[in-house]
């Protein structure tokens, strides 16, 4: 075998020196092994890039990335080799499946967790502009959520500009009609208004004079009308209303790519819908069945093992298990047997060692008294 071969043994996690004495069982645990690395790899893939979004923007945010993917990886890679290498192949198989079941649901736990990364790098197209789209509502709502403050904040002023508005455009088509008046009784029109005489008369004089009186009192209209605008855009621009603008092509292309892992998973979730917020169920589909399909492959290693028969590797494994247990337990037993064997020499070795040292005390007071006398 190659070191191929022998990579993906170590990951299906087999007993090799067993494994040699049936060859014809080797295809299968290769399989095993390829399928437990390859979901460990989709991992790491699927946690680099969510780590990416976490730490963009920070120093090395890349190799940051890079060393959480890989970790997250191998804890996904020695997750399933330990829930493959516990599925107990010597019961029935109901008890297999039910042995199977924690670890079924645990993957698809995780199968969930590593699957919306990836879904968010396929979709990443669409989520980049429906990240545009909601980045420019949400500008406009603030634009006029601020407008409305300010239309509610300065009522008075408003209303003053509006009416002194209306009244200029109100004098100023008065003015205009005023003077073709005067102009048809210059000329010698005949209206209901004018005599109809060639000349400069005393209606004509009398009309120009309105028209003076009329002309000032709009460029006086006027002029308050511009002083009235420009303390309303001093009091728009101590607001802030000046200041928010809307956002350019090259910003929102910014804000799109600072955006984080919410921000992306909370679009791919607003994908499924239409703007009129009906499902799409195209789209909808479309997550739904990737994020099945990645499940799936994290579960993939557990089903390939509970799908695969009982053969003669397993056998021999399970033989031995018996063996290396019973060989234990018979050293257990022996062990119990010397002590309890010698359970009367160690009493009468340790009554020595108590005798002697009693011994050795009485001795020694002995000896205190007779020199003290």
């Amino acid at each position: 075998m190659n070191n191929i071969n022998h990579f993906f043994l170590y990951c299906a996690g087999v007993h090799e020196e067993t494994l040699k004495k049936y060859p014809q069982e080797h295809n299968k645990y290769v399989a095993i092994g390829a399928t437990i690395f390859f979901t460990g790899l989709f991992a790491s893939l699927s946690g680099g890039y969510a780590m990416y979004f976490v730490f963009s923007g920070t120093y090395l945010d890349w190799l940051l990335a890079i060393v959480f993917g890989i970790i997250w990886g191998l804890m996904i890679f020695n997750m399933d080799r330990y829930i493959v290498l516990s599925i107990n192949k010597s019961k029935t198989g109901g008890f297999q499946f039910l042995q199977a079941l924690p670890r079924i649901l645990l993957a698809i736990l995780i199968g969930i967790v590593i699957s919306r990364p990836l879904e968010l790098k396929i979709f990443d197209k669409e989520i980049r502009e429906n990240l545009k789209t909601t980045y420019i509502a949400n500008e406009r709502a603030k634009i006029d959520s601020l407008n409305i403050i300010f239309n509610k904040k300065y009522t008075f002023d408003l209303t003053q500009l509006k009416s002194l508005t209306t009244e200029r455009d109100s004098l100023d088509a008065r003015i205009k009609a005023d003077r073709q008046k005067l102009n048809f009784e210059i000329f010698g029109n005949k209206t209901t208004e004018t005599s109809g005489v060639v000349g400069y008369g005393p209606y004509a004089k009398r009309k120009e004079l309105e028209l003076e009186k009329s002309t000032v009192y709009l460029d006086s209209l006027r002029s308050s009308i511009i002083a009235k605008e420009r303390l309303i855009l001093d009091k728009q621009k101590a607001e802030g209303i000046l200041n928010q603008k809307g956002l350019s092509n090259a910003s929102l292309d910014s804000a799109v790519n600072l955006a984080g892992f919410a921000d992306r998973n909370s679009a791919l979730g607003n994908l499924k819908f239409k703007a009129n917020g009906q499902v799409d169920e195209a789209t909808a589909n479309a997550v739904t069945f990737i994020g099945l399909l990645f499940i799936f492959l994290e579960c993939l290693p557990v089903f390939v093992k509970l799908l695969s028969g009982r053969d003669a590797y397993d056998k021999a494994i399970y033989n031995q298990r018996i063996i290396d247990e019973y060989e234990s337990d018979a050293y257990t037993v022996t062990e119990k047997a010397a002590i309890d064997h010698l359970k009367d020499a160690s009493i009468d070795i340790s009554i020595n060692k108590r005798l002697k040292k009693m011994n050795e005390e009485i001795f020694g007071i002995n000896l205190l008294i007779c020199l003290s006398t």
